[in-house]
């Protein structure tokens, strides 16, 4: 006796399983995206709107410092879905600002910081010794 054929659905999800398991993603994609050019005026609510349509949500921070206004970090469940919202919402119009949506790379926001940090630092020390440039 034979048994019973799949449920439908179950063939087109494991499908996409298969399909996924083949996919070689860039280096870069991650499951944390940086937005930046946001509105100030933008709730979290609303960003959950925007970006919960590619995907289940871990968690949004929006920035609320001045320096870090006008951004925020989506943390999405699957890289998939981060990759198909970074591909499909960077440039996308919010109020009149056009989002950019880049993969979060910590090695290079924490150099920024690094060198603004080390710029500083000699600063004081020149000023403490009276050495100019």
């Amino acid at each position: 006796e034979e048994p019973p054929p799949p449920h439908p659905g179950f063939t087109k999800m494991a499908m996409g399983a298969a399909r996924r398991a083949n996919v070689r993603l860039p280096p870069e994609v991650n499951r944390i995206l940086y937005v930046r050019n946001l509105p100030y005026k933008i709730t979290t609510e609303e960003l959950y709107d925007i970006f919960g349509k590619f995907g289940a949500l871990r968690q949004i921070r929006v920035g609320t410092a001045a320096e870090t206004r006008g951004t925020a970090f989506v943390v999405y469940e699957d890289i998939f879905d981060a990759k198909n919202a970074c591909d499909h919402l960077s440039g996308f119009n919010v109020c009149n600002r056009y989002l950019v949506v880049l993969y979060y790379q910590p090695n290079k926001m924490f150099k920024k910081l690094d060198k603004v940090k080390k710029k500083e630092e000699l600063d004081k020390v020149k000023e403490k010794y009276g050495v100019g440039d």
